[in-house]
C-alpha cells in the first residue's frame, strides 16, 4: 500500500521550481547555444577548453549557492538519507558511469533533450526511470521485505 505524506504535498511550489528549470534551461540554449546537462557542463571542466571554463564554474557555483541563498531565507525540509556511506559511493560511481555511457544525465536528456523532441533522450529518459523502478522495487521489496 501506497502513503502519501500529505503534509509534504506542495503542488504549487514544484510547479514554480519546475517552470524556473524550464525557463533556465530554454534561456541557457537561447543564449548560449548550449545544454544545461549537468554532467556535460562538469565533464568540460576535466578537460578544460581555452575560453570555455568560467561560464561552466559560474553554472556550477550558482548551483552550489542556491541552497545557501535558500537557507538565508527559509528552513530548508528535513533530509533523511537511510544508505551508509560506502553505498552512496557506490551509487554516485554508478550514476557518474551511467551518464557517461548515456552521453547525459537527466537534466541534460529529461529537460533539455525532451524539449527539443529527441528521441534519443527519450529512450534516455525512459531508461532511467525504468532502472530507478526496478532499483527501488529490487532494494525495497526483495532485499529487505519492506
Amino acid at each position: 500500500m501506497i502513503e502519501i505524506a500529505w503534509d509534504n504535498f506542495t503542488p504549487w511550489s514544484a510547479l514554480a521550481g519546475g517552470v524556473i528549470i524550464g525557463l533556465s534551461a530554454a534561456a541557457f540554449i537561447l543564449l548560449n547555444g548550449r545544454i544545461a546537462g549537468i554532467s556535460g557542463i562538469l565533464g568540460g571542466l576535466l578537460v578544460p577548453q581555452k575560453r570555455d571554463v568560467l561560464w561552466r564554474v559560474a553554472f556550477l557555483a550558482g548551483m552550489l549557492a542556491a541552497p545557501v541563498i535558500w537557507m538565508m531565507t527559509a528552513d530548508l525540509p528535513a533530509i533523511e538519507i537511510n544508505a551508509s556511506y560506502p553505498v552512496i559511493v557506490v551509487a554516485g560511481l554508478l550514476v557518474g558511469i551511467g551518464t557517461r555511457y548515456g552521453s547525459g544525465c537527466t537534466s541534460g536528456h529529461g529537460v533539455c533533450g525532451l524539449s527539443r523532441l529527441s528521441v534519443r533522450s527519450l529512450l534516455a529518459t525512459l531508461t532511467f526511470m525504468v532502472a530507478g523502478f526496478a532499483t527501488v522495487y529490487i532494494v525495497r521489496h526483495l532485499l529487505t521485505g519492506a
